[in-house]
């Protein structure tokens, strides 16, 4: 199917996506999808709970213990010092919301359980390092503005994050909000109706990007030295991590350890998830891969029982908890995941414009949009503050 996009151009679906983003369970059944988050739901951060009489509403599902890993992720606002804390996972959970926790992740943790680290490049340099902003117009900034539109890869199967809400036809989240501040950056006051949204599935993000199809993607996407190497990155605006969901009831998988061995264990083909369950230290804990095209589709083998786990981001995971009450995100987080914009490698002036936008966006709009998209679903914040990673830069 084809939606019209704030355009009035086609914006084609993902070929594997389905035609509505809500799931569907075990014998058909209709799970709690995005269909189902009305705007008045949305505002109040309730969830309508289909099959109670009169359309009741309900707030998301907590997300259990993982969801304090969540949101340590993003309660970030100082760089300092990589070291890895020890102590208990209370003690580390801590540390991981202090300084350091914003510098970056390895491309998979060492091994299971182990306390991540930051990714450091074979050059010793750190992955999430971008260019410093500027407001200047160069070659790649002239050409979005000559064609007057701005084609950006994009999600429309991650709930909160990039997702089409049926009711509209519209893909909107917390990535889709900071698409429009770039694109009002670069076209003008009107420039959120002048994006052409392109959906791709994961392992699509780099090919799109090089081949010219689109001139950003803003997807969930970890910055690291391999992606690095294929894309340019602005810098930080979220960061996240590696962590298992698992249905609440009965769960067979309990954690990265030995009771993986012999379950089928699901995650996107060209995520860093897929990276990581293919390091020889996770490959050792003997899961049977389910690779899929996109991290939704993973819900919906659970829903199935045709896979026992999924292995996503903990701000996917946390997605995916708060569209299917029964499933839950459970340990901490494997990985130090940060999000950036990626963009062709020789958009050089177009990586520092974009930065240009992150600095006031992380001033003046990233809270407002953390509050109506992720707040409700990211648990364990109580007295804190969250905050966008602190930018980094290597010139």
């Amino acid at each position: 199917m084809s939606a019209t996009g704030a355009t009035g151009a086609d914006t084609p679906d993902a070929p594997d996506a389905p035609d509505a983003p809500g799931v569907r369970g075990p014998g058909g059944a209709v799970g709690r999808g995005p269909d189902d988050r009305r705007e008045s739901g949305r505002r109040s951060g309730r969830v309508p709970a289909r099959g109670r009489p009169g359309g009741a509403f309900r707030r998301p599902s907590a997300v259990a213990v993982g969801g304090l890993a969540v949101a340590g992720a993003v309660l970030v606002s100082a760089v300092g010092g990589a070291g890895a804390p020890g102590g208990t996972s209370a003690d580390r959970a801590a540390a991981r919301s202090g300084p350091g926790a914003a510098v970056a992740r390895p491309a998979s943790a060492t091994e299971p359980g182990a306390e991540p680290r930051p990714e450091k490049c074979a050059d010793g340099s750190n992955p999430a390092e971008s260019l410093k902003p500027s407001g200047a117009s160069g070659k790649a900034v002239e050409r979005i503005k000559k064609k007057g539109k701005l084609v950006v890869g994009v999600d429309q199967n991650s709930y909160l994050w990039g997702y089409r809400d049926p009711a509209t036809g519209t893909i909107e989240g917390f990535d889709i909000d900071l698409v429009k501040a770039i694109a009002r950056d670069l076209l003008g006051k009107d420039g959120a109706d002048r994006i052409v949204y392109r959906t791709i599935p994961t392992d699509q993000r780099v090919p799109a990007i090089q081949s010219g199809d689109v001139d950003m993607v803003v997807r969930t996407m970890t910055i690291n030295c391999l992606r690095r190497a294929q894309v340019a990155f602005s810098t930080a605006y979220f960061q996240a991590g590696q962590q298992l969901v698992v249905p609440k009831k009965h769960a067979r998988v309990k954690g990265f350890d030995s009771s993986m061995r012999g379950k089928h264990v699901c995650y996107a083909s060209g995520s860093t998830a897929e990276k990581m369950m293919k390091t020889p230290a996770y490959a050792a804990l003997g899961a049977r891969p389910v690779v899929v095209p996109n991290q939704l589709d993973c819900l919906v083998r659970m829903q199935l029982g045709e896979a026992d786990a999924t292995v996503t981001d903990s701000a996917l995971g946390a997605g995916q908890a708060a569209q299917d009450p029964s499933v839950e995100l459970v340990g901490q987080p494997e990985t130090l995941e940060p999000y950036g914009v990626a963009m062709n490698l020789e958009d050089e002036d177009l990586v520092r414009r974009v930065n240009k936008v992150l600095e006031d966006y992380r001033e003046h709009k990233w809270k407002s949009s953390y509050d109506r998209w992720l707040a409700d679903d990211m648990m364990g914040t109580e007295g804190k503050k969250p905050a966008p990673p602190e930018p980094l830069y290597r010139d």
